[in-house]
């Protein structure tokens, strides 16, 4: 079944939504997590808590800082979701890859290859979910993307 661009972010959409929303339930005072198209569009990794990671391709030239801003993080500290942006990339996954991660990319795109598997190429406007126990190789001339993930135990998030 194929999914055009605007189902898939409206998908997304309704997931933050919900998320949100259950996140409110537990607490009366908890702020909803808009990003708006400015965001979407860079603007977001402006805020000073945007995480800021000096990417190991740096001393090559290429790859610059990886930036990630956490848009919310659920009271249980099993859920979160937010923006990210990297150049250039290219690593294993020899280890699980620990959480259950769905994203969609705004820009860029990436090249997964599960061990043992054909390459499948992830282009901007489309969404990948890889879960937890996922191993591979990741690739990527630079992206940006919206993630969201759930960790049982909270760990990587």
């Amino acid at each position: 079944m194929e999914i055009n661009r605007q189902n898939c972010i409206g998908l997304l959409a309704g997931t933050l939504f919900a998320a949100v929303t259950v996140s409110s339930l537990a607490e009366d005072s908890a702020a909803l997590a808009k990003l708006s198209a400015a965001d979407l569009a860079g603007a977001i990794f402006d805020n000073p808590s945007t995480l800021v990671i000096e990417s190991e391709n740096e001393d090559e030239g290429e790859g610059g800082p990886i930036l990630d801003f956490t848009s919310l993080k659920a009271s249980d500290g099993k859920f979160a979701s937010g923006v990210y942006k990297a150049g250039p990339q290219v690593f294993e996954i020899d280890e699980p890859y620990g959480v259950d991660e769905f994203m969609f990319f705004l820009e860029g795109s990436v090249t997964l290859t599960p061990m043992g598997g054909d390459p499948v190429i992830i282009s901007a406007g489309e969404a990948v979910t890889i879960p937890k126990e996922w191993r591979g190789r990741w690739e990527s001339e630079g992206y940006r993307k919206i993630w969201v993930i759930y960790s049982a135990d909270g760990s990587g998030l």
